[in-house]
């Protein structure tokens, strides 16, 4: 046989020279095929030890002895040394005692096709197909398989095509074997109708192509159909094998059924299947998924001989059920039984570090995964990236993905999730836009994590552009983005616009529930939050801790005091959902606004799990609005004992003191912030305009329009004290009235709403956001101000919407 160079011929384009194949009972062999080898060559010593060979270190040692007895021209020999290099990895050197041999069976051919499937690239391995047939070598069934497999694993349907083309050519289209390659192929191509079709023609069916559809429709996201093939298979009295667990194990943790998943073990154990470690590691995830994790552990604990899958899964069983304390100590188990790790073991284990917020731990495995030399595993540096990103080093992040070579969709996503999860919106969106230019199209993930971005932004342009930019990509529909565009809107200051969308949606999930009544709470529509609270209830979507949470807040922002009793006794009664510390700080919050301070210090006093800084925060808040200065006195005394650098709280105690004028305690509290060097939060606000957000903190003057805007205020000032308005000085002390007023006219909503009403035409809505709780006298200042300008002014602060029209505010006054 002549020897031919490696091309990248297509399969259709073999030469038409090409002699006529047999029929498929002739395949397998044929006499001109068998080749006798003499005993003194199969019986060598040498031949032994090619069997058991086990490294490419031992292949090497024993090729000169192999050269040395003159066997190195046995075809035996020739075969399987091809065989070891392909199977070390190496086939190079398989190519290298390939090409010289001038007398080449079809074994050769054979096996280099298999390396060459497992080794190198598809398009390599259908070249050396087309020069066997160039070379005239009969395939046989198994290189169909071969090629199929890696087809399939490659989803390269056009490839995988040609194949069958060919197999059906050559007369292997009622061939169990090389058909159940076929149905592989199509389903990992996500092709799982085609696959079917395939299954169904087949005149006879194994137990591995029952396994095989089984496992694709599963793999494919079909796991109720997946089930029901599996009762078709023993009604057609096939018996499941441990293949077959193992298969449907995943399509059970699929739909979470408990249930199912221990008829599944039962049946495993009644069969003698749970010994087996692969069986075993399957029922462990499927427990941890279906959020029996502690059932999980139980499994693992009992395996003998656990595979580093084994231990992946633990881990990750875990992660995903909210205990990755527990995921860490299972890790550090690995590493004191030196487990070889895996790159999965490592995402398992960042994935952990991320949710705990533990950077120590985490700069650990990113020392462990150097060492293992996975920095060039896209999927786990982009884990790393994670789990800086939420330890609060989103520059680390940073660092890490410009370094990346190969950065993919998930990359991009996880550094614009954590630029949003750090607050750094500007540069959320900036990545968005660089991903954007260089033709990355989105996916639903990406359009998860920047919404929330805008959401913060609270800028309605932008908010429709990213909205439009949605339903250019088709992703419209998707339950997750359509969930963000609602809570988006409301942030936004389009509540209706909101629930418009809301209604729109054909599937809602739990989260879009929760989207919908949280913005209700913020812009102070309680009643409609409760009323479509108790929509939710009437459709199959269950309430969770979150939908309370912010059915509370509701109750809280409107001053529905009964009801928001009513709602929280509900949770554990008729939901069996135990109140966490948030629900305890909302209803400090809804007693303390209404003005129910001390049943409100009762409440605490009475609380049955110890009260975090949240709580005596929401009570000190509620004395600042009420001038209650004893209880501030006690709610800021606990707080300080619990955090006694927190910068924000001594501010109000400091409120809390100036309204009562006691300015020697002002004093007191001001002088421990300096020698603590405690400092205040700066107060901004922000406003977009003409696609630029302009920022204005306190007395700022480094604005270009500074002096316009100073001048304009004075105007102003006046036109809304003719109108009523009478500036709220009792906050400012040891200055004259004039300068009082000057300082009040400094606050930073007050200079981005005259800028707003400079640069905008008569009518235009003004949207504004606040770091900070808007102050009583800007509150009253911006009423004036909507009923002077005739504009409509909508604020957002750090709590809830204001909407100011007319001369009135939405909130009626109660915030």
């Amino acid at each position: 046989m002549s020897s031919h160079p490696l091309s990248s011929t297509p399969i259709s384009r073999i030469p038409t020279n090409v002699r006529p194949l047999p029929p498929p009972s002739n395949l397998h062999s044929t006499p001109a095929q068998r080749i006798r080898i003499p005993s003194h060559v199969y019986k060598h010593p040498s031949a032994i030890l090619l069997e058991l060979c086990t490294s490419m270190k031992e292949l090497h040692q024993f090729l000169p002895l192999i050269i040395k007895n003159g066997l190195y021209s046995e075809h035996l020999f020739q075969t399987k040394i091809v065989s070891l290099f392909c199977k070390f990895g190496s086939l190079h050197d398989a190519a290298r005692v390939f090409e010289p041999i001038e007398d080449k069976i079809d074994e050769l051919y054979h096996t280099m096709l298999k390396g060459y499937a497992r080794n190198s690239s598809l398009d390599d391995a259908v070249s050396f197909f087309c020069r066997m047939r160039y070379d005239g070598v009969r395939p046989v069934v198994y290189n169909f398989t071969y090629l199929l497999k890696v087809c399939g694993d490659d989803k390269d349907l056009r490839r995988g095509k040609e194949i069958h083309c060919q197999l059906i050519l050559n007369g292997l289209a009622s061939n169990v074997f090389a058909m159940t390659g076929v149905v592989n192929m199509y389903a990992k191509c996500r092709l799982i109708e085609e696959a079917y079709k395939m299954f169904d023609r087949m005149p006879e069916r194994d137990l591995v192509c029952w396994n095989t559809i089984v496992s694709g429709y599963a793999q494919n996201g079909f796991e109720r159909s997946a089930l029901e093939l599996v009762l078709r298979m023993q009604e057609e009295g096939k018996r499941l094998d441990s293949i077959t667990i193992v298969s449907i194990l995943p399509a059970v943790a699929g739909i979470g059924s408990l249930r199912i998943g221990r008829s599944v073990h039962a049946y495993s154990i009644r069969a003698g299947f749970e010994s087996f470690v692969n069986v075993s590691t399957a029922l462990v995830d499927m427990y941890s998924k279906c959020g029996s994790v502690g059932t999980a552990r139980l499994i693992f604990d009992r395996m003998i001989g656990k595979t580093v899958v084994s231990w992946n899964s633990m881990i990750d069983g875990y992660v995903q059920n909210g205990d990755p304390g527990a995921a860490m100590k299972i890790f550090q188990r690995m590493l004191d039984e030196q487990v070889e790790m895996t790159n999965v073991t490592i995402m398992g284990a960042l994935h952990a570090c991320a949710d705990l917020g533990d950077l120590e731990r985490g700069r650990f495995v990113h020392k462990l995964l150097d060492q293992l030399e996975l920095g060039s595993d896209v999927s786990v540096m982009n884990s790393l990236i994670s789990m800086y990103s939420k330890c609060k080093k989103v520059d680390i992040a940073a660092e890490i993905f410009q370094n990346m070579l190969h950065k993919t969709l998930v990359s991009w996503n996880a550094m614009i999730l954590g630029y949003a999860q750090n607050g750094r919106v500007n540069e959320a969106l900036d990545y968005f836009c660089k991903m954007h230019l260089q033709n990355i199209k989105p996916d639903s993930f990406t359009m998860v994590s920047v919404i929330p971005a805008l959401a913060e932004l609270s800028v309605l342009p932008q908010a429709k552009w990213i909205h439009g930019l949605v339903i250019r990509t088709c992703l419209a529909k998707n339950v997750f983005v359509a969930t963000a565009l609602v809570d988006m809107y409301a942030k936004c200051g389009a509540v209706h616009t909101a629930r418009n969308l809301f209604d729109m949606m054909d599937e809602r999930h739990v989260t879009t529930w929760n989207a919908m009544i949280d913005g209700y709470g913020t812009h102070g529509l309680g009643k409609a939050a409760l009323e479509l609270f108790e929509k939710m209830k009437k459709e199959v979507i269950r309430p969770n801790e979150v939908t309370f949470l912010c059915v509370l807040s509701a109750c809280s922002h409107s001053g529905l005091v009964e009801e928001g009793y009513h709602y929280f006794g509900s949770m554990k009664k008729d939901y069996g959902l135990e109140p966490a510390m948030d629900h305890y700080g909302a209803m400090v919050d809804l007693l303390g606004r209404a003005n129910r301070l001390n049943e409100a210090w009762d409440f605490i006093q009475k609380m049955p799990i110890e009260p975090q800084i949240s709580i005596f925060g929401a009570m000190l808040g509620a004395c600042r609005i009420h001038k209650n200065v004893e209880l501030g006195e006690k709610a800021a005394n606990r707080i300080f004992e619990l955090d006694p650098d927190d910068g924000g709280y001594h501010v109000l105690l400091a409120n809390i003191y100036a309204t009562a004028s006691m300015w020697d305690k002002v004093a007191k509290v001001r002088t421990t912030m300096e020698k603590k060097g405690i400092q205040k939060t700066p107060g901004w606000s922000v406003v977009e305009l003409q696609n630029e957000v302009h920022t204005f903190y306190s007395g700022t003057t480094s604005h270009p329009q500074a002096k316009r805007i100073y001048a304009f205020l004075e105007t102003l000032g006046d036109r809304i004290k003719v109108a009523g308005y009478v500036p709220d000085t009792n906050s400012v002390h040891d200055v004259e009235d004039v300068v009082k007023e000057q300082l009040l006219n400094s606050h930073s909503e007050k200079l981005a709403i005259a800028f707003a009403l400079l640069n905008t035409s008569p009518g235009t809505t003004i949207h504004l956001r606040k770091n900070l709780r808007v102050c009583g006298d800007c509150h009253n200042a911006t009423k004036y101000i909507s009923l002077v300008t005739k504009r409509e002014i909508i604020v957002r602060d750090m709590r809830r919407f204001h909407h100011f029209k007319d001369g009135a505010c939405s909130c009626g006054d109660y915030w």
